[in-house]
């Protein structure tokens, strides 16, 4: 006779209790108090258009643009052409109509194999290395990393944070940025505003597989109930962030791979940064970067880590601001 349902809901407890317990126990000897904030020697440049090396700004600067956009890339050489494309069209109208706008595009080459940079640094000989700059890591990092990088060498009063993939068209950060005024007066200058998918989700589900849709449940789940409650579409690559709250979350952003969005807004809630949630209109682009099982599973392992290391204590913001 086999074994009840009884004692087999007591094994299932026992063995979530347990890998629970090596998850923390792994979260405790693998995590430092703070955030890495490191980069190599060589990628304190980017290439000029005549192919030589000038050196990086970095977020602790004054800021000398109204705008940086930050493009995370890796093996992008097929996507990149048509979101630059559009991406400058815009930019440049829009500063052709007020020549007050000013602004920079921050391609970075997440480590890629094939000629990512390359393809940035055509439209950098194009437009002047003022308006495009590409920055080459040494390394894959992920997503997250990327973007830090180039947050950190942003020289944007506001930041835009862009998928390479040009998922969402540039025309839709005007409506970021009328929800970001609209939060206002802003508590020491910090606000954010984050593109969402969620008035899509039905027609999204719609068109894909039972399975991808259980998944993305199941992450929305773990989002809500480990990390964050008031935004609905934590992983929409379209954000746009005042520079100091930029510089307080990036700071003390730990998680470099596909959850990293969550761990900036629970940075984001934690400091009590006003965020607004804003739909946009959204193409899924053939390409994508993202395993359904594996990168999901990543990203559960991630959230779980996030509130344990928070939880714990392990981790814990620190208001870089008010110690500089």
């Amino acid at each position: 006779m086999g074994p009840s349902l009884e004692q087999l809901a007591v094994l299932a407890a026992a063995l979530a209790a347990a890998a629970l317990i090596l998850l923390s126990f792994v979260a405790f000897i693998s995590a430092t108090k703070t955030a890495h904030i490191y980069w190599h020697k060589e990628e304190n440049f980017f290439l000029n258009v005549s192919g030589k090396k000038g050196t990086v700004h970095t977020i602790h600067d004054s800021p000398t643009k109204q705008l940086s956009i930050v493009v995370p890339s890796y093996n992008e050489e097929k996507r990149l052409p048509l979101m630059m494309e559009e991406a400058m069209a815009y930019l440049e109208m829009r500063q052709k109509q007020d020549p007050a706008f000013t602004y920079e595009v921050i391609v970075v080459d997440d480590g890629s194999k094939d000629q990512t940079s390359q393809i940035a640094h055509n439209y950098c000989q194009k437009y002047g290395n003022d308006k495009v700059r590409v920055i080459t890591m040494m390394k894959n990092r992920g997503k997250g990393g990327a973007i830090k990088m180039g947050v950190f060498t942003s020289r944007g009063r506001k930041i835009l944070m862009a998928d390479a993939d040009g998922a969402t068209k540039f025309a839709e950060l005007e409506k970021l940025e009328k929800e970001l005024e609209n939060l206002q007066p802003w508590p020491e200058q910090m606000a954010i505003a984050c593109g969402s998918r969620a008035h899509l989700e039905k027609e999204s589900i719609a068109q894909r597989s039972y399975f991808r849709t259980l998944l993305m449940h199941g992450f929305h789940f773990l989002v809500w109930f480990l990390c964050v409650k008031e935004i609905r579409d934590t992983q929409c690559g379209f954000k746009l962030l005042t520079r100091e709250a930029a510089l307080l979350t990036f700071t003390n952003l730990h998680i470099e791979r596909w959850a990293f969005d969550v761990e900036l807004l629970y940075i984001a809630q934690f400091f009590k940064i006003p965020i607004a949630e804003v739909a946009v209109n959204w193409t899924e682009i053939e390409g994508s970067k993202l395993v359904p099982f594996w990168s999901w599973l990543q990203m559960g392992k991630d959230l779980l880590f996030i509130r344990l290391q928070y939880l714990t204590g392990i981790w814990k913001p620190i208001n870089t601001r008010k110690k500089n």
